[in-house]
């Protein structure tokens, strides 16, 4: 098994060489998983020889873009890693308002090119995430109720299959595939490229206010009555915290991309319940996109549970409250992230994405950074995903989900599920990329 042998312009790591731990390290540092062989891909050629020598050698293959997904898929044991965090390429066509990026890039890579002329598309919320998982598995974000998710912002996806072909999905080509990779997660093959749709976005009014926990439950009802009317231009996220007194306090991020003197008014609400601070400003865009990134320190050890509602009820709320104040963690929370507008009017079969209609994703998102602490906070997410399960029905974001089995990766994929065999069976009929939330083909 000699890789050595394949013409590559790419770094080739094992175990021990400079390089190998940080290659191998991903968002979630409970993942702690040694690939025979890491493959940082310089190009889309590294990709196919990548592919062919793990098929050849019937090597696992695992794939890497930000290494931001919970679950730690990026990754395995003793098998082969294409690494393509180094595929940086980026460009930007203010004409036409569409960016071609590469797999690698993040989030805050693809702000800091897009802002430059004004423009944007919708993504995720911290700015360190891969483009690449987001966008296969949905992407929702502040942008989404004016222009939709990120998926379906994709105008084309360049992909290299198990066969090592290389194949081109856009509205043109291969329409069923274009379909499955706006939602299906990296089930048919290596993504290498996106060619997005952008937007005109500049200056935003957005931040956040927050609450202290006397205020708690009602400042989540001024969020629901303000999510339930906002306009497609309003987007707002809610989020349960520890207090410093280990109460649960709630703080209300939002993003209007209309007036300012307009979203002011919007906001009223939330101003007159009497935050105890008050940080909404306008700001750039781009800034807005990096704010969170400071409430994901590097090296946190992270166990999620997720689910979607449909209606955030007086109950739900109590729940969360009251779920939030046992965290053991400080830095453990509950969030709600809006998804309406734009993003929630098309139908459920336009594209792999089926989770349309007015909803929020809620998270339990547990985060903590000492691992011998593991246990005790894995039990308080199990047990508060267990009193808000009923609320959420069979649905879950694909993003957002750890390793819970096959019931649950059906319940990410909704109602499209079978649709997406048909298609896996199509383009990886032997379950080659399986080190995802997996879809297995017929037999």
């Amino acid at each position: 098994m000699r890789v050595d042998d394949i013409e590559l312009r790419g770094r080739v790591l094992r175990a021990g060489d400079s390089g190998y731990d940080t290659a191998r390290r991903v968002f979630n540092a409970m993942i702690d998983r040694h690939p025979a062989l890491i493959l940082r891909c310089a190009d889309v050629e590294d990709v196919v020889s990548g592919v062919t020598f793990a098929r050849t050698h019937a090597l696992p293959l695992t794939v890497k873009g930000g290494g931001h997904g919970v679950a730690g898929h990026a990754v395995c044991d003793k098998g082969l890693l294409l690494d393509l965090s180094t595929m940086k390429g980026l460009r930007v066509d203010p004409d036409r308002r569409v960016a071609t990026v590469q797999a690698g890039v993040t989030l805050g890579d693809l702000d800091r090119a897009t802002q430059a002329f004004g423009l944007a598309t919708p993504t995720g919320v911290v700015s360190m995430t891969g483009l690449s998982g987001l966008a296969l598995g949905g992407g929702l974000g502040w942008l989404s109720g004016q222009y939709g998710l990120t998926c379906d912002n994709l105008l084309a996806v360049d992909l290299v299959a198990a066969s090592a072909d290389r194949i081109t999905a856009s509205a043109q080509e291969n329409q069923d595939l274009f379909w499955g990779l706006r939602g299906g997660g990296g089930n048919f093959g290596v993504a290498t490229s996106f060619t997005v749709r952008l937007h005109p976005v500049d200056q935003v009014l957005a931040g956040a206010v927050t609450y202290p926990p006397s205020k708690a439950r009602a400042a989540l009802r001024v969020y629901r009555e303000l999510a339930s009317t906002s306009a497609d231009q309003l987007s707002a996220n809610a989020s349960v915290c520890k207090s410093p007194e280990g109460d649960a306090a709630v703080s209300v991020a939002v993003c209007y991309t209309g007036a300012v003197a307009d979203g002011d008014q919007l906001l009223v609400p939330l101003r007159k319940l009497g935050p105890e601070s008050d940080a909404i400003q306008p700001m750039s865009y781009r800034a807005l996109q990096q704010a969170s990134d400071e409430t994901f320190p590097p090296g946190q050890q992270h166990y999620w549970k997720s689910g979607w509602l449909t209606v955030l009820g007086d109950d739900v709320i109590d729940l969360m409250v009251e779920g939030v104040a046992k965290a053991p963690s400080e830095t453990s929370a509950v969030g709600l992230q809006q998804l309406h507008g734009a993003a929630a009017r098309i139908d459920p079969t336009d594209t792999a994405f089926a989770h349309r209609g007015p909803r929020y994703d809620c998270l339990i998102l547990s985060q903590w950074p000492d691992p011998a602490d593991s246990p005790r906070n894995i039990a308080w997410t199990r047990e508060l995903f267990a009193a808000l399960q009923p609320f959420f029905g069979a649905s879950v974001y694909v993003n957002n989900l750890g390793d819970e089995g096959a019931h649950r990766v059906k319940q990410a994929y909704g109602p499209n599920y079978e649709h997406l065999v048909a298609l896996k069976t199509k383009y990886d009929p032997t379950n080659f990329f399986h080190h995802n939330q997996n879809i297995p083909p017929h037999g």
